[in-house]
């Protein structure tokens, strides 16, 4: 286990100790002890009437980047019991970015008191970064960007930068613009303190660093960080004005999220669920899951019921059934998955689907081989008769064909329809290779054996 890991469940341990032995004193010391993601992460592994608790622990200096760190829905249920002066309070201070992630979870009434507790500067740059989706690379930035002249010397930046006492956090490059705004490149910070004091910043910046358009998705953000190792970046509008700058912990919460995202929606769960949500609540979300889930289970029931006939009388079928459902739904998830990834990183696109499929297919067939060779003949043996030997064998290979053309083609066409292959691919898929599979099982078994 990992060290992160085995002090979260000692925190948790010493927390619920404090808790039931009513040291209300150590309680409030151990939380705010703790980094704000650390509170937030205590708060989500705790049932809610001890969330509460917890929370009346928390200094209320620490509320806003607490709140920032939490899920959706934890976050909604503390703002709904905290009061319109203890909100506004939380959000003093809090940066531009992360304010604009909050306040739109925050009660309608409220949003123009905190526009108007604001100054000018700080109200006009939250309505910039309001303006973009939250999940672009608008609305992933900050207005903090430390901006530069191509003409100045070296040393006249250095001056400029004691002179402001601190740098934004994460700070590896400044700007570069011209004094209309314009974006022209990025001088790293290594390179302000290692070039001689007399150069140019025009000599010395890199004009290659491109800019990141406002309205670029957050998944293409986090593509372009992993690719050119970044740290930051600018944000540049189309015309090359320079509205801000990303950062790599606001990066790596897109990476998370998308993680999350990926693992959960295949499930049909929703990455902010609560995890001590109440029984109804959590019983209502999945119910509708299932009620799909169920829907394509009859339809491969009826396919079943179809062959009833033939079942009755080959009684053998039956007992096989499960086996070719399994080895399709095996496959065809691995194909799934490796497409839905792909996607997710920008290798797959209708160009090269086709030769993925033509992979895809020769896999499974190489692979069917193998498989039904071996229970081919173990089905024959067992069963002494060659026939039900050969008929599962070649419905395996069918459903195996089947199922690669399905992991290939569900998540393309599901994408081209706006879908997420994530969220459905896994239950059509099921279903398709469920049907192929009893389908041709079945249907060899009512051609040779009856």
């Amino acid at each position: 286990m990992a060290e992160s890991q085995v002090a979260k469940i000692s925190r948790l341990a010493a927390l619920r100790t404090a808790l039931e032995q009513g040291s209300m004193r150590h309680g409030h010391r151990m939380v705010n002890s703790l980094h704000p993601a650390e509170i937030a992460s205590l708060i989500e592994s705790l049932p809610p009437a001890k969330r509460e608790i917890v929370w009346e622990f928390v200094d209320p200096e620490l509320e806003g980047d607490v709140l920032i760190e939490l899920n959706e829905e934890v976050r909604a249920e503390l703002i709904g019991g905290m009061d319109a002066d203890e909100l506004i309070a939380a959000t003093e201070g809090m940066e531009v970015d992360d304010l604009a992630d909050l306040i739109g979870d925050l009660p309608e009434t409220l949003n123009q008191r905190v526009l108007q507790s604001m100054d000018s500067q700080d109200r006009e740059r939250l309505t910039a970064v309001l303006a973009f989706e939250q999940d672009s690379a608008g609305g992933l930035m900050n207005l903090d960007a430390v901006t530069i002249r191509p003409d100045v010397t070296l040393e006249t930046v250095l001056r400029y930068l004691r002179m402001r006492a601190e740098l934004p956090e994460r700070t590896d490059r400044l700007f570069v613009v011209n004094r209309h705004d314009l974006y022209l490149g990025g001088l790293d910070i290594t390179r302000l303190l290692t070039e001689d004091p007399e150069s140019t910043v025009g000599e010395l910046m890199d004009s290659a660093v491109e800019g990141i358009a406002p309205e670029t998705p957050a998944r293409d953000v986090a593509k372009l960080f992993e690719d050119r190792d970044l740290v930051s970046a600018a944000v540049v509008t189309a015309d090359g004005r320079l509205l801000g700058r990303i950062t790599i912990d606001d990066v790596v919460d897109v990476i998370r999220e998308e993680a999350d995202h990926s693992v959960l929606s295949m499930a049909g769960l929703d990455e902010d669920e609560d995890m001590f949500a109440g029984v109804a609540r959590s019983a209502r979300r999945r119910a509708v899951w299932m009620g799909v889930n169920l829907a394509t289970a009859f339809l491969a029931a009826n396919v079943v019921g179809l062959f009833e006939a033939t079942i009755e009388k080959v009684v053998a079928l039956a007992v096989l059934m499960p086996i070719v459902a399994s080895m399709g739904g095996i496959a065809g998830s691995q194909t799934l998955v490796l497409i839905i990834r792909g996607i997710a990183l920008g290798q797959v696109e209708q160009t090269n689907a086709r030769w993925l499929l033509l992979r895809e297919i020769s896999v499974g067939m190489l692979n069917g081989l193998f498989v039904a060779g071996s229970v081919g003949l173990a089905s024959g043996l067992w069963f002494q008769d060659w026939r039900i030997g050969v008929i599962i064998a070649a419905a395996l290979m069918i459903n195996l064909f089947g199922a690669a053309i399905a992991g290939v083609g569900v998540p393309l066409v599901l994408k081209r329809l706006g879908i997420d292959p994530a969220l459905a691919g896994g239950v059509i898929l099921t279903t398709f290779t469920d049907c192929i599979g009893f389908a041709s099982l079945l249907g060899l078994g009512a051609l040779f054996l009856t």
